[in-house]
């Protein structure tokens, strides 16, 4: 065999052509020698090509294999390589977490002393805030929503149904201070499971409301959210009220244990499938993970298309929780409700639904990070590990109540709240233009956000990742 130099860089003419002939063995506990020659083009075609084998046989059941191929991925991943490197490190660790569950004693023993600290999870957020514009967006679009809907009230309440990121309030405060009738009298119900993070709320803003010399009330709700009792929300007459709800709701949808036991093993008709995606992949030859994973023809081979009501376990006319939620929500009878989701669906019925929809959605986020910070950066690292890697082992390893990843598009939540009673409040052009002028600012080429049915859906490299949407009650 000539010098990989020497080779042409076709996909065809590399040692690519040898994925579909080669099948794990027990005889074969390491690559072939030249796996470790490959560019990382066609190294990142074989870590697909690998994964989507081992999430084959994690479905099937056949650990033996499993073992392999998990030492074979093993041999190229590195949560401190190139986009695909990293990307099938975390995918990888999420399948054998899966593996592991089905052994709980073992599972327990080996997280028996893991620790979750608030401050942890406070860091990664706070980092995540900073090095995307995702979060940015979706505050300048919420606060620009309430202060139309709010214009000329004298009293106004939000109610934040996940109270962590003082940014937001305080820019509204900042921003309602300049109206010309002067500040309304504002008060924010923070809704958090961790009292500690309320408090730290409670003071910033508080302290930036005296500031001001706006009129200011916080009242703090220790709750998850699935717990929330809605009397303490005191909701009191002549107030203009407003909701908003940032990655939150779809949590909620874990707890329809009753829909959630159509789960199944890889239905045997998909085996077929998942050959004929790695035939595919083979074929490709492009030089991003988001670039080979935009080419639609080697999903839509496979899976349901992501915007198809049946490739979810629950539609929104069987989510009990959920539906219970919103139209406890419509009883507060909100002026205006702003809701930020994922614009990805991660809630499909089967594993390799969920694997194939996941690694769309975070090929994205690890591509935009890839193109603006060093590999070596420890932000990077901590979003990566803290908090993708955890949503990655959620969506993939964990099933029923445990699986609170539950995205979905935004056409199945246009859906359900409608079922709820609330229709669709167009955002302004003013709105969405302030929202484009941040993004411009922001600095970075591939970030894009676009208008769908009157809702704003934030993109990278036209990759749809998130959707901020507004609503009212309907008469």
């Amino acid at each position: 065999m000539a010098p990989m130099d020497e080779r042409s860089s076709s996909v065809t003419s590399s040692p690519l052509q040898m994925f579909s002939m080669m099948s794990p063995s027990p005889s074969l506990g390491s690559p072939y020698p030249w796996v470790r020659e490959l560019k990382s083009e066609e190294r990142g075609l074989y870590l697909i090509h690998l994964l989507l084998t081992c999430a084959n046989h994690v479905a099937s059941g056949s650990l033996e294999n499993v073992n392999i191929t998990f030492e074979q991925i093993s041999q190229l991943a590195s949560a401190d390589g190139d986009t695909m490197q990293r990307i099938a490190a975390y995918f990888t660790e999420a399948l054998a977490d899966r593996i592991l569950k089905t052994w709980p004693g073992l599972h327990k023993a080996l997280n028996s002393t893991r620790i979750s600290l608030p401050s942890e999870e406070i860091l990664v957020r706070k980092l995540f805030f900073e090095l995307f514009p995702f979060l940015k967006m979706a505050y300048v679009i919420t606060n620009h929503a309430i202060i139309e809907s709010m214009e000329g009230e004298k009293m106004v309440h939000i109610i934040d149904l996940h109270s962590a990121e003082p940014a937001q309030w305080i820019a509204l405060l900042q921003a309602l201070s300049a109206r010309p009738e002067g500040p309304p009298h504002l008060r924010i119900t923070g809704i958090h499971p961790q009292k500690e993070v309320l408090e730290q709320m409670a003071h910033r803003l508080t302290e930036e409301a005296e500031k001001l010399d706006i009129p200011f009330q916080f009242n703090p709700i220790v709750s998850k959210l699935e717990n929330l009792d809605f009397e303490k929300l005191r909701v009191k007459t002549g107030e203009a009220l407003a909701i908003s709800s940032v990655l939150q709701l779809h949590s909620l949808l874990a707890f329809d244990e009753e829909s959630l036991r159509k789960k199944s093993p890889l239905p045997s008709k998909n085996s077929n499938g998942v050959a004929h995606l790695q035939q595919r992949v083979l074929q490709l030859n492009q030089t991003t993970l988001g670039e080979l994973l935009e080419n639609n023809d080697v999903v839509n081979r496979y899976s349901p298309s992501p915007d198809s009501a049946s490739s979810s376990p629950q539609s929104f006319t069987g989510s009990p929780k959920m539906d219970g939620f919103l139209n406890a929500l419509w009883g507060l009878t909100p002026k205006l409700m702003v809701i930020t989701e994922q614009d990805s669906n991660h809630n499909g019925s089967t594993l390799m639904e969920r694997l194939l929809e996941s690694l769309y959605f975070y090929a994205a986020l690890f591509d935009c990070l890839e193109s603006t910070l060093s590999r070596t950066s420890m932000e990077r690292l901590k979003v990566e590990k803290m908090l993708f890697g955890e949503e990655i082992k959620n969506i993939i390893a964990c099933e029923g109540v445990e699986r609170k990843e539950r995205h979905e598009k935004l056409e199945k939540w246009a859906q359900r709240l409608d079922s709820a009673g609330f229709h669709s409040v167009p955002l302004s052009y003013y709105c969405m233009l302030q929202a484009r002028r941040l993004l411009q600012g922001y600095g970075c080429d591939g970030y894009r956000i676009k208008e769908e049915n009157g809702c704003a859906v934030i993109c990278c490299q036209d990759r749809p990742l998130f959707s901020v949407s507004a609503w009212r009650c309907r008469k």
